[in-house]
């Protein structure tokens, strides 16, 4: 089958925004809930995808809803966890305190 327009909208996109376009991977899932496009990049890429405070992720899932309205699809964008990404702080409150301590 043939490169959906909102996979393929998804792709120039996101390779136009990162340095390693080669990391980046698209996958579509279609299912009765409407189309899932599960994005794939590299650690050092994941900044510029999120963007200050989601606004850029935010950004490309509104296109991503407009491209879907006029293909009549509900188009969703789900950005996967690089591995060796951050990922989740793993300190607690105390040793980030003593941390701070001078």
């Amino acid at each position: 089958m043939a490169t959906e327009k909102d996979q393929a909208f998804l792709e120039f996109v996101v390779k136009e925004l990162v340095d390693n376009p080669k990391d980046v991977k698209v996958v579509r899932a279609v299912d009765e809930m409407g189309v899932l496009l599960t994005l794939d990049i590299s650690a050092e890429d994941m900044g510029k995808i999120i963007g200050r405070q989601g606004n850029t992720a935010k950004a490309i899932r509104t296109l991503l809803r407009v491209v879907g309205m006029k293909n009549n699809a509900r188009v969703n964008l789900k950005i996967n966890e690089p591995e060796g990404g951050k990922g989740p702080a793993s300190r607690s409150v105390d040793e980030a305190m003593e941390d701070l301590k001078v």
